[in-house]
């Protein structure tokens, strides 16, 4: 989607504060013993509450109204009976539709009792998620931020899925372009102003690609490596983003 009007962006922010309050809304929320389907219904109640639509199951009929991923799934767990353990990673992503506008976000946060190791991670997760913001810009290439953010990541120790990126949205979930995390020469498109996307690097203790679950939907690391992931969508300007998903 590109911003045409004034009214586009305040549409487009509207569903970026639902969002980004019903991702804070599930964390507060959650407790070891709970399990991925009970905090997926608070997201639930959340949405609703507010007149939101959960974007996956309005676009792919996805079992839930969030995505919930915890340790090595990367991405679209499914909210079930699992239960969240102490110590656990959990990374709760939230797209949502308001009146014919889509946002997306994501974050990753850890079950006390923190381990340093984890608390490392998920502080380089958020940093990766900053580089790339500040790559986002009018006129700089696509690629400039995969470079920026696995040049990062690897000098953290960290590696970048490469099959999950970035992704325009705003009329839909999933748009053009595609924004890769890792540098790949072939995304030289150019950044125009007004164009909205997610940015959402996921770093890992080791894989560099992820599989299917038998489920169709759960993407996991293929060593069993740990995996976090921040996300914001944004407005691209000639400066620093506009974040629609910011609280």
């Amino acid at each position: 989607m590109t911003i045409e009007n004034q009214n586009d962006l305040v549409g487009l922010m509207r569903i970026g504060k639902i969002v980004a309050q019903t991702i804070q809304h599930m964390i507060d929320s959650i407790e070891p013993g709970m399990t991925t389907k009970e905090l997926d219904d608070i997201g639930a109640a959340f949405l609703t509450k507010h007149g939101a639509r959960s974007a996956p199951i309005l676009a792919y009929k996805f079992p839930g109204y969030t995505c919930i991923s915890i340790n090595d799934e990367a991405a679209h767990g499914i909210p079930g009976d699992k239960v969240i353990q102490p110590g656990d990673l959990v990374n709760v992503d939230v797209s949502a539709e308001l009146d014919g506008y889509w946002a997306d976000s994501g974050r990753s946060m850890q079950v006390p009792p923190h381990d340093p190791e984890k608390q490392r991670m998920i502080a380089a997760s958020k940093e990766a998620l900053e580089i790339a913001i500040e790559y986002a810009r009018g006129g700089n290439r696509i690629f400039e931020i995969g470079k920026a953010v696995e040049a990062f990541a690897s000098k953290k120790g960290y590696s970048v899925i490469r099959e999950l990126g970035g992704h325009g949205v705003g009329r839909h979930i999933h748009e053009k372009p595609s924004v890769p995390h890792h540098y790949n020469r072939r995304a030289n498109q150019r950044l125009v102003p007004g164009t909205v996307l997610t940015l959402e690097p996921f770093l890992t203790t080791g894989a560099k690609h992820i599989y299917t679950e038998d489920d169709g939907w759960t993407l996991r690391t293929t060593d069993g490596s740990l995996v976090v992931q921040h996300e914001h969508t944004v407005v691209i300007t000639e400066d620093r983003p506009i974040i629609v998903t910011a609280l």
